[in-house]
C-alpha cells in the first residue's frame, strides 16, 4: 500500500450569466473556459487511464452549456464574433476592441504575433475605443474575431485536429467562411463536453461531484447571522428571516439534474466556496450527500488549534489534518475532507512561473513526503492529500495552458511508487473517517470566514434587497398568484440572484473591468421578479449597489524621487514615488497563503529608475534565503535587473539584455530594513517616452518563488525632465 493517496479535486464553476426574461447573455465565460478548460482537463485525464481524481460540476455552470449546445443560446460576445467584419455597426465595432482582447497578455496575446499587433495597435491605456477604431481595417477586425475565439481552444484540440492546427497556424486574413467554420467548431468541442465528463465517470477514472444549484453560500442563506462565528460582532443586513427552504431547493435540484445529466446521483459535494456550518449538515445528508470537502481552516478551528499551522507554515499534529473525519447533526452523518490549501495554491498561484517538469516532480515530492512524515500515525492508512482549486481559473497564466505540467504531473502519479492518485468517494469507502467533529466551524475556504460574502457594506445592501424582492414575490404568492409556471419562473429568478458571485465582486477586495455589469445583472435578476408577476421594479432596483472606489493596482509617482540605494526605509525619499500593495490582482481567484513581498515602491529622477521592496518583517532576514532578485521587463523588451548575494555581506546587481550583461553596468542594489535597487534608463536603452513594463521575481534553486505584481506588470513612462513641473501644474 502506497503511504499516500493524492485526492485532486477540480472545481469547475460559472456565474449564470444570462437574463431568461429578455434572452440576452452579456458574458461569454461559459462558452470560452468551455473549449479551454473544461474540454482540456477531461482530455488530459483521458490520456492517462490508469489515473483517478475528483471533478466538481456546478449545475448553472452545465445548464449553460446545454443551452448553447442543445438550444441554440448566444451571448454578446458570440453575436459580435458572428458578423460580418465588413458591416459591422459603429456600437458593434467598438465593442469589439473592447472586449475581444479579454485574455491574459502574456500567454494568450503576446505568443500570435498577429492578435499582439492588434492588441499594440489598440493603445490600450491611452486611446478609448473611438479614438483606435481608425486604425483598424474590415480584415484587421475580422481578425481580432478569430484571435479572440481561436486564443481560447485548448492546446490539445490543436493536437488532436491537423485541420484546427493549420486554421491558427495561418495566422491572419481569413475570410468570413473560414471565420464561421471556426465558431461551428467551437460549438461542437463545446458539446463534447458533457458527454466526455460522464464517459470518464462511467470508466471509473473521475468522480464527478455537485455544489448547491445556483452556487450560493449555504450558511448564509440558513442563518446570516453564523457570520459571526468567524467575525464576532460584525454588522450583518437589516433582515435575517433564514432562507432554510432555499437553501435545501438548491441541493435538492442539483442532486436531481446530476443525476439526469450523468445517469447516477453524486456521492460527494464542494459546497459553494467551501461553505460549510453545522446547521447545514442535515440537509446535505437529506438529499444523498455521503461526503464534503472544504479548507484545513475549518478543521482547525472545529478543532480549536489542534490541527494548525504556526507562521512559517508548519503543520501541528499533520496526521490529523491528511485523513477524513465525519460530522453528525440531527441523527445525520457526513464525511469531510480538508484541503491542504498551500499546496492548492502552489497549482493555482505559482507553478505557472516554474519549469513545468520541475513543478509536477516538486508537486509528488511534497505528496509522498507528507505520507512518509504520517506513515505510522494513521492506523496503516495511507495519508489522504486533498489538492482542490478551481479548474478553469488559473491555466492561462501558464505558458502552454497548462500541458506540460498536467502531463507529467498526471503520468507520473501513476507511476510514483509512493503515492496512489485517487477519487476521493472510493477512498472514503474504503478508509472512513472515524474521528468526529463534535461541531463544524461555520466559514469558508478563504479565512475561514464569510467576509467576502456579507463583510462589505455593499454585499448588506444586496442581501436587503435581496430580501425585498423575495418578501414581495412571497405576497404575490399569497395574494394573487401568478400561473405555476410563471411564478415558478419568478422563484427562478430568486434562486439565481442567491448565487455567491454577485456579492465576490461587491466590496474592495475583487475586482475586474465588468464589476459595473455583475452589478447590473444582480439587480435584473431580482426587476425581473416584478416584471414576470405584472409589477413595476422599485426604483431602488435601478441604483448601482456598488459605490466603494475599486482598489487601483498602483499608484503612479507624483514627482521625482531621489532615493539612496542603502536599503534604509527612509519616508521622505520615498514620498512622492508610486506604491504597489501586494494583493490577489486575478479577481476571479483569491490566494489564501502569503508571500513574502508586501509592497512594491517605484520612482525616479530624470535619468534612473529606482525600486524598493518592503517585506513582512526586516527585508534582509525575509529574503535571505533567496538566490536571486531578478527585475524584468516586459518594455524594453530582453531586459532584467538580477541581483544576487542575499545572506551575504553585500549584493551584486547586473544589467543583462537578452540574457547577455551590458557593458559598463551601473545597476545598485542594497538590502536592510528594506530593499532598494536603481538602474539608469539609458542602461536600458530607453528615453523620456518610453514605455516600462515590469515585474519582481524571487528565484530559489533556479525556481521562481514569488512575483511582484503576480499577474500583469508596474507600467509607466520614462519622464521627461519638466516631469514634476507638469505633474504640479496638472
Amino acid at each position: 500500500m502506497n503511504a499516500a493517496s493524492l485526492a485532486l479535486m477540480w472545481h469547475q464553476h460559472q456565474p449564470y450569466y444570462p437574463d431568461d426574461v429578455s434572452g440576452e447573455n452579456p458574458m461569454p465565460w461559459v462558452r470560452l473556459h468551455g473549449t479551454k478548460d473544461y474540454i482540456g482537463m477531461a482530455m488530459h485525464i483521458k490520456e492517462v487511464p490508469e489515473f483517478r481524481c475528483t471533478i466538481n460540476l456546478v449545475p448553472s455552470l452545465l445548464v449553460q452549456i446545454r443551452r448553447y449546445t442543445e438550444e441554440g443560446a448566444s451571448d454578446r460576445h458570440l453575436d459580435v464574433s458572428r458578423a460580418s467584419a465588413d458591416s459591422l455597426s459603429e456600437n458593434d465595432a467598438l465593442y469589439l476592441l473592447d472586449h475581444f482582447f479579454m485574455a491574459n497578455v502574456d500567454c494568450m496575446i503576446r505568443p500570435y504575433p498577429r492578435y499582439y499587433e492588434l492588441y499594440l495597435r489598440r493603445g490600450f491605456g491611452t486611446d478609448k475605443a473611438d479614438r483606435a477604431l481608425p486604425r483598424y481595417s474590415a480584415r484587421d477586425l475580422r481578425d481580432l474575431q478569430v484571435w479572440s475565439n481561436l486564443t481560447w481552444m485548448h492546446p490539445l484540440l490543436f493536437e488532436e485536429d491537423p485541420e484546427l492546427a493549420a486554421f491558427r497556424d495561418k495566422g491572419q486574413g481569413w475570410s468570413e467562411d473560414e471565420k464561421q467554420w471556426l465558431l461551428g467548431y467551437q460549438r461542437d468541442v463545446l458539446a463534447r463536453v458533457i458527454p466526455l465528463h460522464r464517459e470518464l465517470s462511467e470508466g471509473g477514472q473521475v468522480e464527478l461531484t455537485t455544489t448547491p444549484f445556483y452556487h450560493p453560500i449555504l450558511p448564509l442563506l440558513w442563518n446570516k447571522r453564523s457570520a459571526r462565528e468567524a467575525m464576532t460582532g460584525c454588522d450583518l443586513p437589516a433582515h435575517l428571516e433564514s432562507y432554510a427552504d432555499d437553501a435545501k431547493i438548491h441541493l435538492e435540484r442539483a442532486v436531481e439534474f446530476h443525476t439526469e445529466l450523468f445517469g447516477a446521483p453524486p456521492r460527494g459535494m464542494w459546497p459553494s466556496e467551501g461553505s460549510v456550518s453545522q446547521e447545514i449538515i442535515q440537509a446535505i445528508a437529506d438529499v444523498g450527500i455521503e461526503w464534503i470537502a472544504t479548507d484545513e481552516e475549518i478543521l482547525s478551528h472545529s478543532t480549536q488549534g489542534f490541527v494548525a499551522r504556526d507562521g512559517q507554515g508548519h503543520l501541528s499534529h499533520p496526521e490529523m489534518l491528511y485523513r477524513p473525519w465525519h460530522v453528525e447533526d440531527g441523527g445525520k452523518s457526513l464525511q469531510i475532507v480538508f484541503r491542504d490549501h498551500g499546496l492548492s495554491d502552489l497549482i493555482g498561484f505559482h507553478y505557472q512561473r516554474n519549469d513545468p517538469v520541475w513543478a509536477a516532480d516538486d508537486m509528488l515530492g511534497r505528496v509522498a513526503s507528507i505520507g512518509q512524515a504520517v506513515a505510522g500515525q494513521n492506523s496503516g492508512r495511507p495519508a489522504l492529500v486533498p489538492v482542490i482549486l478551481d479548474g478553469e481559473n488559473c491555466w492561462e497564466y501558464y505558458r502552454d495552458g497548462g500541458v506540460e505540467f498536467l502531463r507529467t504531473l498526471y503520468r507520473k502519479a501513476v507511476e510514483h511508487k509512493q503515492i496512489s492518485p485517487v477519487r476521493i468517494g472510493d477512498y472514503l469507502a474504503e478508509q472512513p473517517g472515524r474521528d468526529r467533529i463534535s461541531r463544524l466551524f461555520a466559514g469558508s475556504w478563504i479565512n475561514h470566514d464569510f467576509y467576502i460574502w456579507i463583510g462589505h457594506q455593499e454585499d448588506r445592501d444586496a442581501w436587503d434587497v435581496l430580501h425585498e424582492t423575495r418578501q414581495f414575490l412571497q405576497q404575490v404568492e399569497r395574494e394573487s398568484p401568478p400561473p405555476k409556471e410563471t411564478l415558478e419562473q419568478a422563484w427562478r429568478e430568486i434562486f439565481i440572484a442567491e448565487g455567491s458571485d454577485w456579492f465576490w465582486w461587491f466590496g474592495d477586495d475583487h475586482s475586474s473591468d465588468q464589476d459595473a455589469l455583475f452589478d447590473e445583472l444582480f439587480r435584473k435578476h431580482l426587476r425581473n421578479v416584478y416584471t414576470l408577476t405584472g409589477h413595476h421594479p422599485p426604483a431602488s432596483l435601478q441604483r448601482p449597489i456598488m459605490h466603494v472606489e475599486k482598489r487601483v493596482r498602483h499608484t503612479m509617482p507624483r514627482g521625482f524621487c531621489s532615493a539612496r540605494v542603502d536599503g534604509r526605509a527612509t519616508y521622505f525619499e520615498w514620498i512622492d514615488a508610486g506604491r504597489y500593495e501586494v494583493g490577489s490582482e486575478r479577481g476571479t481567484m483569491t490566494q489564501v497563503s502569503d508571500g513574502v513581498v508586501q509592497d512594491l515602491w517605484f520612482g525616479f529622477d530624470a535619468e534612473t529608475l529606482m525600486l524598493r521592496l518592503d517585506t513582512r518583517h526586516v527585508a534582509a532576514d525575509d529574503l535571505a534565503g533567496i538566490d536571486e532578485l531578478c527585475v524584468r521587463f516586459l518594455e524594453p523588451a530582453g531586459y532584467e535587473v538580477r541581483v544576487t548575494g542575499f545572506g551575504g555581506e553585500s549584493l551584486e546587481a547586473v544589467t543583462y539584455l537578452d540574457g547577455e550583461p551590458v557593458s559598463a553596468c551601473t545597476a545598485q542594489a542594497a538590502v536592510d530594513a528594506v530593499f532598494e535597487c536603481s538602474v539608469p534608463f539609458r542602461e536600458l536603452k530607453i528615453h523620456s517616452g518610453a514605455p516600462v513594463h515590469l515585474f519582481v521575481e524571487l528565484f530559489d534553486g533556479g525556481q521562481s518563488t514569488e512575483r511582484v505584481p503576480s499577474e500583469g506588470a508596474i507600467e509607466f513612462s520614462v519622464p521627461s525632465p519638466d516631469f514634476e513641473m507638469y505633474m504640479w501644474q496638472a
